[in-house]
């Protein structure tokens, strides 16, 4: 069964054209990666499949509807598309705070996420204090906060070391 649908999914930014009509099917249980190089149009079309640039052409749809159109998406479709966008002020447990709130998650679930992500000491640290991999980590603690069925990574990998990039695969 495939949970994501895309078909003829473009995008142009005026005359050009970043996303050329991609179609595919992404089945439960199954790990897909996309690889190009820069600028080949990865980000944007997954940018496009949550809901957040608007297509020229075509559709996406997560478990058949789009992803503006689900009704509890937090709990359906968990998401990093750039390390952590945490304010740089707060704690990574304060940030998790507000993601748990928006997505009506028990707050106990920080604490599983943190340790999952191998954050747990520095939970009460600042998120500016943090390295790259750090923040990316934070990014994944909240895509995984509210338990989807799905989880959308881009470049998940970007900015951890050896040691994170094993545990990741």
């Amino acid at each position: 069964m495939s949970v994501i649908e895309v078909r003829g999914l473009t995008k142009c930014f005026g005359s050009q054209v970043v996303v050329d009509h991609a179609t595919f099917d992404v089945e439960s249980g199954s790990v897909v990666g996309f690889l190009g190089p820069n600028g080949a149009g990865k980000t944007t079309t997954l940018r496009m499949v949550l809901g957040l640039v608007t297509p020229t052409q075509g559709t996406a749809t997560i478990g058949g509807s789009a992803y503006r159109d689900m009704s509890d998406p937090l709990h359906k479709v968990g998401a990093v598309l750039e390390a952590s966008n945490a304010h740089p002020g707060r704690t990574a447990r304060n940030h998790l705070r507000i993601q748990a709130m928006a997505g009506k998650v028990s707050t106990a679930r920080i604490d599983e996420v943190l340790e999952l992500v191998d954050l747990t000491k520095a939970a009460d640290r600042r998120v500016g204090e943090f390295s790259l991999g750090m923040r990316q980590r934070l990014g994944l603690a909240t895509a995984l906060l509210c338990d989807p069925e799905i989880v959308i990574l881009d470049e998940p990998a970007n900015g951890l070391d050896p040691e994170g990039v094993r545990w990741l695969r």
